[in-house]
């Protein structure tokens, strides 16, 4: 398997979107790191491109595989920087 000696299939069979390493080749230490980064800073609204991720990879597809998911970034508005400077207490329940 991967250098954690994983089994892929077992992996995505047990709800894992992705995995290592479906060639069972080693992989990069850094290609689950941009797989987990790709997936948290697209929208929740769109897809993670397979085909962008696996390419973009050390490993490539040999080294790791997965399944179409939606990312996992959310906007909240109002976009605030400092959220102290709103000096709300929290509430006391009475």
């Amino acid at each position: 398997g991967g250098p954690c000696q994983s089994h892929f299939e077992a992996l995505l069979g047990a709800g894992a979107n992705f995995a290592s390493s479906p060639g069972r080749i080693l992989i990069h230490a850094l290609d689950p790191v941009y797989i987990a980064a790709k997936a948290s800073f697209t929208s929740i609204r769109d897809s993670v491109s397979l085909g962008d991720v696996l390419n973009n990879t050390i490993s490539g597809s040999q080294g790791m595989g997965g399944i179409e998911t939606r990312g996992s970034f959310r906007i909240g508005m109002p976009r605030l920087q400092n959220l102290s400077t709103l000096k709300v207490a929290p509430s006391v329940m009475m």
